[in-house]
C-alpha cells in the first residue's frame, strides 16, 4: 500500500487533485521524508510548468520611510535600521533598469514602492514609469501596496500585466507581524486585481515564527484567490527589526515548505526569492527539485542578491532554461515578488 506522500503525489500528478488542509498538514509532519516530498514535487513541476525557469527582476522606485510596522521590514519608520531612503526615481532610470533586466535574462521588471499604498499623484508617477518601459522587451509588473480599484484600472490601461501584493502569512498570524493595516485589506487588493483581469503575484515570508498551520492556510488562501505566481521569501533577519533574533529555518525545512507548496499549488508558478542566498546557502540549486519554477535575478529591495551570471549558470548546469517569451506565452505569465527587504541597482 503506498504511503501518503506517494499516494497524494500521484493523485496531484495524474489528476490535478486538490490537496486538502488535513492532507497538507499530514504531509508537513517530520515522519515523512523531505526528499520523498521533493521527488513528487519535482515530477509535478515538470508536468505542469515544464523545465523552463522564469527569471524576473525588481527595482525599488521608492524606498524606506514606510508608515507601516511590518516586523520583518527594514523600510518601516518604526524600526531603527540602515535602510536607504529615497523618493520616486526619474523615469529614465526606470527605462535603464528595464533594459538591464532584459539583458540579464529576466522576462519582467517589477516596480516596487514602499508605503501603505499609492495616492492619485503616486499613480501618475507609476504611469510614467510604465510608459517609459515600453519597447524594452520586459513585462511590466507593479508592486506598490494596497490599491483602490480605480488605480488598478489605470495601471492596467498603461500595460501592467502582473501586480505583486503579498499576503505575507496566514490570517491568524498576520496581526503578530503587523497591526497598522489588516490581512483583509491585502485580500481586497487581490480581489480588485482579479476583477480587472490583472494577474496576481502573491505569496509570503516564511521563518517569522509561524506554524505549519499558518503556512498551509496561506497556501490555501492563495489558491482560492487565484494567485498565478507565488513568491516564497525566507526571512532575512535585519538588525533593528523586531525579528532580528528569530531562529532561521533550516535549509531542508525550506525545501520541505517549497515541496508542500508545489503539492498544494500544483499548476501555479512557484518562486523562491528573498532570503534564498542567506538561508539555503549551498542548497540553492535544489529549489527546482523541490518544485520551484521561477527565481529572482539580481538584488531585492534593501539586501543584495548575487550576480545574475551565477544564477544563469546555475539554471544551465541543472539542464533547465530561462524561459523566452514564446515559452511564457504557452505557460501563462506569472509574476515576481514583493520580496523581503532589498535594492535592485544591480539587475
Amino acid at each position: 500500500m503506498p504511503d501518503l506522500v506517494s499516494e497524494l503525489g500521484r493523485k496531484v500528478l495524474e489528476e490535478g487533485y486538490l490537496v486538502s488542509r488535513e492532507e497538507a498538514l499530514a504531509l508537513a509532519q517530520p515522519i515523512h521524508d523531505a526528499y520523498d516530498l521533493m521527488y513528487w514535487a519535482n515530477k509535478i513541476r515538470k508536468k505542469y510548468r515544464g523545465d523552463e525557469v522564469k527569471g524576473c527582476s525588481i527595482v525599488s522606485v521608492k524606498t524606506g520611510a514606510c508608515t507601516e510596522n511590518c516586523s520583518f521590514c527594514a523600510q518601516s519608520k518604526s524600526w531603527k535600521t540602515n535602510s536607504p531612503v529615497h523618493n520616486y526615481l526619474p523615469p529614465e532610470q526606470i527605462r535603464a533598469a528595464a533594459k538591464s533586466a532584459q539583458k540579464s535574462g529576466s522576462y519582467a521588471l517589477g516596480l516596487v514602492a514602499s508605503g501603505y499604498g499609492p495616492n492619485d499623484k503616486d499613480v501618475d508617477t507609476i504611469v510614467e514609469y510604465l510608459d517609459a518601459m515600453e519597447g524594452t522587451g520586459v513585462e511590466k509588473h507593479v508592486n506598490v501596496g494596497i490599491m483602490k480599484e480605480a488605480h488598478v484600472k489605470r495601471l492596467k490601461d498603461h500595460g501592467m500585466v502582473v501586480c505583486g501584493h503579498n499576503l505575507e502569512t496566514s490570517r491568524n498570524f498576520f496581526p503578530k507581524i503587523c497591526n497598522t493595516h489588516t490581512y483583509d485589506e491585502r485580500v481586497e487588493t487581490l480581489k480588485a486585481l482579479r476583477r480587472n483581469g490583472v494577474k496576481i503575484c502573491s505569496g509570503g515570508i516564511f521563518g517569522m515564527g509561524e506554524t505549519w498551520d499558518d503556512r498551509i492556510d496561506l497556501a490555501l488562501d492563495l489558491r482560492d484567490l487565484g494567485a498565478s505566481n507565488i513568491p516564497m521569501n525566507f526571512l532575512n533577519r535585519i538588525e533593528g527589526t523586531p525579528l532580528e533574533n528569530t531562529v532561521p529555518m533550516e535549509p531542508v525545512e525550506i525545501l520541505r515548505t517549497v515541496s508542500l507548496y508545489r503539492m498544494i499549488l500544483f499548476d501555479r508558478d512557484l518562486g523562491v526569492y528573498g532570503g534564498r542566498e542567506v538561508n539555503l546557502r549551498d542548497l540553492q540549486s535544489m529549489i527546482f527539485f523541490a518544485g520551484a519554477s521561477s527565481l529572482m535575478i539580481g538584488n531585492y529591495l534593501t539586501t543584495a542578491g548575487r550576480p545574475a551570471e551565477i544564477d544563469r549558470q546555475m539554471v544551465l548546469d541543472l539542464k533547465l532554461n530561462l524561459a523566452p517569451a514564446r515559452v511564457l506565452e504557452k505557460l501563462g505569465s506569472g509574476g515576481h515578488p514583493e520580496a523581503v527587504p532589498a535594492t535592485a541597482a544591480r539587475i
